[in-house]
């Protein structure tokens, strides 16, 4: 599972104009699912989601959690961060989940961090998505869980 994290002070998206999930201060989490993914990685993704300490505390440092400063989540999947243009410029997206099991699993992630007492907002799995953003920073990270350690 393979994740892009921005911190924002707002983001939004929309299908067909009409917006699906729209967020103030708090993560913009777009999520990919690999075919060799399960309940291990859902539970790693909620669990590091959920603890990044990337929100400034009072002297600036990045020491807050979402959590610590009552931000909300829009997690809206994205099969394309597994392309691969190795070869080529034609992307290849073998390395991603078929969508029924991707599906299964984005849904999972968006649940555990219900369970957890976040706000969770989304996109359409599927569906053509724009999604406007204001990433506060900028902070992005990547979280992959093929590289985690613990």
């Amino acid at each position: 599972m393979r994740a892009v994290v921005q911190r924002v002070s707002k983001a939004e998206v929309t299908v067909g104009g009409k917006a699906t999930g729209a967020i103030g201060n708090g993560l913009l989490v777009l999520l990919a699912v690999a075919p060799e993914d399960g309940g291990e990685e859902v539970a790693y993704m909620i669990r590091k989601l959920s603890g990044l300490r990337i929100f400034p505390d009072d002297a600036g440092l990045m020491n807050r959690s979402i959590a610590d400063v009552g931000g909300s989540f829009l997690v809206v999947s994205q099969f394309t961060l597994y392309g691969d243009v190795a070869r080529g410029n034609r992307p290849s997206f073998t390395k991603a989940a078929c969508g029924e099991h991707a599906e299964a699993l984005y849904t999972q992630v968006c649940s555990g961090l219900k369970a957890v007492g976040f706000d969770v907002q989304t996109g359409v799995f599927g569906a053509h998505m724009e999604v406007c953003l204001v990433n506060d920073g900028p902070v992005t990270l990547i979280v992959d869980t093929g590289t985690r350690t613990g």
